[in-house]
């Protein structure tokens, strides 16, 4: 903006949007608190995927008191079922023997069973709409307002928000091993690039003594120059080791320190980098450039990994977006604010789901034992296996939270055209980064010219829904077309336990 220039501020979304959307989703949705509590924090052999632009540990932590306090609710109504059943037992003997002050005690139990069991109700719902409608009014830091989890658990969660490997699901591979990244938008090859030519000099004499480079070399000159180049506030370039799931015992100890535990969610970069200048065995390095959009809503990341193979360079990219939340997620924007309709769609709901509510919660007990028991049983089988059976056992992920949260539906225009110029100029970057790398190391760079003028010739075209490779267009338009297939391949993963209506 120009030195001078008095503008009126503008509505912005918190930068930390999503991350409170999903806070508040846990309290206000209970098969996502409870999904979300045994994924973040429990015990597991397999990896958890990248959630981009997502706080972990105030999710984790959101979800983990929503969870605890659903379990104390169904407890109590459980014990006001159990006093409702010798309520309905003391009414039947009071007839049976014809003694009515038994069956009007009988009576009253009852109305005061189910009295109490509304109050449990709206008291535990209360609550809940309150601590969501917190997350998004309060400039408090999310994790600050849920209590703390195990320091273990935090510092493995912190861990996975810096993850720079990601082992991923065999099933993975077939689509793409960039789980957790959203949809695909872009996966090709560029053109190669002769750099087997050393540059004339500008005298006009001997050509220049070619300076000797590898692939670690021009990733790590990318990284450092694409942030100026690009143009891209709050634009991220880290590598990353993408791991094929059944590999991961073959990778190091730093990956896995012990086959009974999941994998580290960080490694040393000596050990990414090897996965860059040695590829192979389901092991490869990518530099990965990633931006938020406004509040988190969409994630645009592009995959670089150069191919360098004399005479010839090339870079393989591949382009994803994280599309915004589903509607679900956003329930707690919908809920009163003020007294009168906070109270009244309060008692409303109450009214309507104390008794289903009473009746079934011995059942979500249960359910939520059984499961547990279940997740138990089958990580001690996992380990058995892999301990006594040396079975080679997949540690890959197959998704992450926030990217099955995700609606590609709700991609708006504004969004879309964010994400296209995002990736554009990425392209672009990535173009002058490599033309200045190889004039530094003496490179002739006609081949590089040529290349170019094709690789320019493709643009990022989005066009509905997107699913699977090669969705672009040419000359640099953007279609913004109406709804596509939604069950081709390449699609995202299955999507987190659907809101309650």
């Amino acid at each position: 903006m120009a030195d001078g220039r008095a503008l009126p501020g503008s509505f912005l979304y918190a930068d930390d949007s999503s991350t409170r959307l999903l806070c508040a989703a846990a309290h206000l949705e209970e098969d996502f608190a409870l999904e979300t509590a045994v994924e973040l924090t429990e015990d597991r052999l397999e990896a958890l995927g990248p959630s981009l632009g997502l706080g972990l540990v105030a999710v984790a932590r959101h979800a983990r008191a929503a969870v605890r306090r659903t379990t104390v609710r169904d407890a109590l109504l459980s014990g006001l079922l159990v006093v409702l059943a010798g309520c309905v037992y003391l009414g039947g003997y009071g007839i049976q023997v014809q003694r009515g002050e038994l069956l009007g005690r009988s009576l009253a139990g009852i109305a005061g069973t189910f009295a109490a069991a509304w109050a449990v109700v709206l008291v535990t719902e209360r609550r809940a709409r309150a601590r969501a409608l917190e997350l998004i009014t309060d400039r408090t830091p999310p994790e600050a307002l849920a209590p703390p989890l195990e320091p273990a658990v935090e510092a493995r969660l912190h861990e996975q928000e810096q993850t720079n490997v990601v082992p991923y699901h065999e099933s993975a591979e077939r689509d793409s091993p960039f789980v957790g990244s959203g949809v695909e938008v872009q996966s090709r090859v560029w053109q190669p690039i002769d750099v087997s030519t050393p540059v004339k000099s500008s005298s006009g004499g001997d050509p220049l003594t070619a300076v000797p480079f590898d692939v670690i070399d021009l990733h790590a000159f990318v990284a450092e120059e694409m942030g100026g180049i690009a143009g891209l506030e709050g634009l991220r370039a880290h590598e990353r080791l993408y791991v094929l799931g059944t590999r991961v015992q073959y990778a190091g100890q730093e990956l896995l320190p012990d086959q009974l535990r999941r994998p580290r969610a960080v490694v040393p970069p000596e050990r990414v980098r090897t996965g860059l200048a040695r590829p192979g065995a389901g092991m490869r390095t990518y530099l990965c450039l990633e931006r938020a959009g406004e509040g988190g809503r969409v994630v645009a990341t592009l995959f670089l990994r150069a191919r360098l193979q004399h005479p010839s360079l090339t870079w393989e990219v591949a382009a994803y977006v994280v599309p915004p939340l589903r509607t679900d997620f956003e329930r707690v924007r919908t809920l009163s604010v003020d007294v009168l309709g906070r109270w009244w769609t309060l008692f409303t709901f109450t009214g309507r789901g104390f008794l289903p509510a009473l009746f079934r919660s011995p059942a979500r007990l249960l359910g939520k034992g059984a499961g547990r028991a279940a997740r138990g049983l089958r990580l001690w089988w996992q380990r058995w296996t892999i301990d006594k059976r040396h079975i080679e056992f997949d540690y890959g992920a197959t998704d992450s939270i926030r990217a099955k949260a995700g609606d590609w539906q709700r991609v708006g225009f504004s969004e879309r055209t964010d994400a296209v110029d995002f990736l554009q100029r990425l392209q672009q970057g990535v173009l002058t980064a490599t033309e200045r790398f190889l004039k530094a190391h003496n490179i002739d760079t006609t081949s590089f010219d040529q290349a170019q003028q094709v690789i320019n010739h493709h643009s990022y075209t989005f066009q509905g829904p997107i699913h699977g490779p090669g969705n672009y267009g040419a000359g640099g338009s953007v279609v913004m077309g109406g709804p596509g297939p939604s069950g081709a391949p390449g699609g995202p993963g299955p999507s987190p336990a659907p809101a309650k209506p």
